[in-house]
């Protein structure tokens, strides 16, 4: 006879089952968490690839400066009369606009002896004028005649910047030094609106650059006297202010490690990947609080859990059901088999339930990576035409000998650059709301950039364009790039749909805060209206359009507190309103 467990043994059965459980989750916590951990990093690793990027290319933006703007024979003839003050006043301004023009935080020019004889800031207070700057680094090998750059916190004006410099050249003789600064907070303003925190660090692993400020001029290992030394005697930052940042560093993978930065009262742990800039020997890295990796591992052993004790439960119940119906062989025979099929049908459920979850988790990626990158290509199209078209224009007033009209076209090229750089912050508000800040913002404003966005194609189209500026200034709620990206989106809607017609006609009309544009196309069709504004959703032939557009422009109306409708206007073709919420004037708008 078959003999069964009594309540109490089947009680400690259960017992060390999950006594069984709570080990293999303590065991299993640290290697999941960082396994989640290093996902998180290899997430982070694009942003910071971004990041990386957009620093190079603005110091390769500034490199050749200093050599072109110290050709000007002006400066050769300044150091060779440094007392002429109508010269002095001249150069003085010249450098100014440069300046001006390149978005340069200074240009200075100094003697053989370090001097510096005429700046771009000379109407400002704490302007380089007369200071000698003979112990900089970026002066004497300038001086020795090589292109120098060197990273500083500006011990005269108190800004962290960037110094790019260059000799002056009398024939084989060397004059002068032209240096170009420019500040390096604007990149530090970009970080803040990250999911990560980001740092820069020098070969001496000195933290110069950092979306914290705190973390600033503040050293991730210790450094020697010698480096002291150097620093102390080439004012690279500020000796006094010149502190350890007190961290602990685990490596959990390639170019990833786990660290806490240890502060007063707790402590911060992060997952930290890097990346070496080698043209300036600098590491860039980035920080992300390990909280979400935490919490993904306490979900996925929860969720193990869960369905063990499912299962122990399930074990538990057969065996007492067995106990209860020891006596009855057939039905002991009928109950075994019932349990059985039971038990095959909760682990094929199971096995269903967890290959559905892979493929969606699967899924979600992929539809993540299509939005994206349909996003990045219609957003930049409209500005990349922008530069397209400048790019052949500043070429043809190359061969014709205009270098002032070229000069503009390469400024406007830069400019659309910096927009596409902007506009890349901004593509996450189709997946979710965004957080960058709205605020008051000059409409006016917003529609004349706009309409230089897409002056090239307004300018090709058949579609006669009517725009009647607003006598007043019209102040409103929202984020002036991305309500540029609507306005943009409406116009050349509106101008692939006049097209279609036989007298091709857009009107652009602002009546308050209240913005409308028509066409003499076709009209909405009924069975587009519905549709009209769903993500993928177009009436364009392939390859014309993604169906993107209105749907993006649409979330950001919305994200303003504003309306964007659509209806066919009484006298044919579309009519599409963007209505937004009043704001009185401010002083800086919103981006």
């Amino acid at each position: 006879m078959t003999h069964f467990p009594a309540p109490r043994r089947l009680g400690g059965l259960l017992f060390g089952g999950l006594l069984a459980l709570l080990l293999i989750g303590v065991a299993a916590f640290g290697p999941l968490e960082r396994y989640y951990q290093r996902q998180m990093a290899a997430q982070n690793q694009v942003p910071l690839n971004l990041a990386v990027e957009s620093l190079r290319s603005a110091l390769d933006r500034y490199a050749p400066l200093p050599a072109l703007i110290a050709e000007r024979p002006a400066l050769g003839q300044l150091l060779s009369t440094p007392d002429d003050a109508v010269l002095q006043a001249n150069v003085n301004e010249q450098l100014r606009q440069t300046a001006t023009t390149v978005d340069a935080s200074d240009v200075f020019l100094m003697d053989i002896t370090g001097r510096t004889i005429a700046a771009a800031t000379y109407r400002q207070p704490g302007s380089y004028l007369g200071r000698n700057f003979s112990y900089q680094s970026y002066f004497s090998q300038a001086l020795g005649g090589g292109l120098s750059s060197f990273s500083i916190h500006g011990t005269t004006t108190g800004e962290r910047g960037y110094f790019y410099a260059a000799p002056v050249e009398d024939g084989d003789r060397i004059v002068g030094v032209l240096a170009v600064k420019f500040n390096i907070n604007a990149f530090e303003s970009i970080w803040r609106g990250a999911d990560s925190d980001f740092i820069v660090s020098d070969r001496n692993a000195f933290v110069f650059m950092s979306s914290r400020p705190d973390w600033h001029f503040r050293a991730l290992r210790p450094l020697s006297e010698q480096t002291l030394r150097v620093i102390a005697q080439n004012r690279q930052y500020p000796i006094d202010r010149i502190d350890l940042l007190p961290i602990t560093a685990t490596d959990i993978g390639d170019d990833v490690q786990l660290i806490r930065i240890e502060g007063e009262t707790s402590s911060e742990p992060f997952v930290m990947a890097s990346v070496q800039l080698e043209e300036t020997d600098w590491t860039m890295a980035s920080l992300m609080p390990i909280a979400p990796a935490r919490n993904q591992a306490l979900q996925t052993l929860a969720l193990f859990g869960l369905t063990a004790l499912l299962l122990l439960a399930g074990f538990g119940i057969y065996r007492q059901t067995q106990a209860r119906l020891a006596a009855e062989q057939r039905a002991k025979r009928e109950l075994e088999t019932a349990v059985a099929a039971r038990t095959a049908d909760l682990s094929t459920a199971l096995g269903d339930l967890k290959r559905t979850q892979t493929d969606l988790i699967q899924a979600g990626k992929l539809n993540a990576l299509g939005q994206m990158s349909a996003s990045l290509s219609h957003e930049f199209n409209q500005p990349l035409a922008a530069v397209k078209s400048y790019a052949d224009n500043a070429a043809a007033f190359l061969d014709r000998d205009r270098p002032e009209e070229a000069r503009e076209n390469i400024t406007r090229i830069s400019q659309m650059a910096d927009r596409m750089a902007t506009i890349s912050k901004h593509l996450r508000n189709f997946a979710r709301r965004p957080q960058q800040a709205v605020g008051p913002l000059l409409l006016n404003t917003v529609v004349q950039d706009a309409l230089a966005v897409i002056a090239v194609r307004l300018k090709s189209s058949s579609a006669a364009f009517e725009y009647d500026t607003p006598k007043g200034n019209i102040w409103v709620i929202g984020g002036h790039v991305r309500l540029q990206q609507v306005i943009v989106n409406l116009l050349t809607n509106a101008l692939d749909a006049a097209e279609e017609s036989p007298f091709p006609r857009v009107t652009l009309t602002i009546d308050g805060t209240v913005l409308t544009v028509r066409d003499s196309g076709p009209g909405i069709g009924d069975d587009v209206k519905e549709k009209l504004f769903d993500p993928f959703f177009t009436t364009k032939s392939a390859g014309k359009g993604m169906g993107l557009g209105l749907s993006i422009s649409y979330n950001i109306v919305t994200d303003f507190g504003g309306a964007l409708t659509a209806e066919n206007h009484e006298e044919g073709g579309a009519q599409f309103t963007l209505t937004l919420q009043p704001a009185q004037e401010q002083g800086i708008a919103a981006q």
